[in-house]
């Protein structure tokens, strides 16, 4: 990952050891980050941008085209999870990589619970999406998406699943797990009463840092 910390750095007159030393780690890890060999999270952005003395966009910008993503709640994958979403203030963000092919869209990303998706995602990683409006695609068979049900009784709920078609032409929702809790397939429908909408196509995934 590029990044400005070696300008910030000799603009401040430290070396690598003495900014090694606010940060509490070696000076190897300072240097690894330099030359783009470690990434750094958004959390860690921000306690190199205190050790620099400086605000977290200047170490990312203009050096790698990295833009911010809010994360807008969590997707239980296992059955639907109601509350999924953070409220608006309480959305914490990621950096990802600014892709080209995603710049005309808005990113969003959810973080993943529970196990039955543990063959492709482990708990807590987060999932980036496109929302399923903006980008007016077809749903592609074979992709996994962010799925949401509302309830006759206005209960909402989501889940992220692979999207999957049976001879029949019916859509499934199909876990991806070694949990033998979780092996049945979702009908894409639902219940009688419910409305199931596709709120968004995962791109790819961020995996947690601590």
């Amino acid at each position: 990952m590029k990044n400005n910390v070696k300008r910030l750095r000799e603009a401040l007159g430290i070396t690598q050891e003495e900014l090694a030393d606010r940060l509490g780690v070696t000076w190897q890890t300072v240097s690894n980050v330099e030359r783009g060999h470690s990434g750094l999270s958004s959390k860690k952005i921000d306690r190199w941008a205190r050790a620099l003395e400086t605000e977290p966009h200047e170490i990312i910008s203009a050096a790698g085209g990295y833009r911010p993503v809010p994360i807008v709640g969590y997707v239980q994958a296992g059955h639907f999870a109601e509350q999924w979403a953070f409220d608006e203030e309480d959305q914490p963000e990621v950096l990802v990589e600014d892709e080209p092919r995603f710049r005309s869209f808005r990113l969003r990303g959810a973080y993943v619970r529970g196990p039955s998706m543990n063959k492709r995602w482990s708990d807590g990683t987060t999932l980036i999406f496109t929302d399923a409006l903006e980008t007016g695609e077809d749903v592609v068979v074979g992709k996994r998406y962010i799925v949401e049900r509302e309830r006759a009784d206005g209960l909402r709920e989501a889940t992220v699943k692979l999207l999957w078609r049976d001879d029949t032409g019916k859509l499934w929702l199909l876990p991806e797990s070694d949990d033998p809790r979780f092996q049945e397939p979702i009908p894409l429908d639902g219940a009688d009463g419910d409305t199931v909408r596709i709120i968004g196509r995962v791109r790819y995934s961020v995996s947690r840092e601590d």
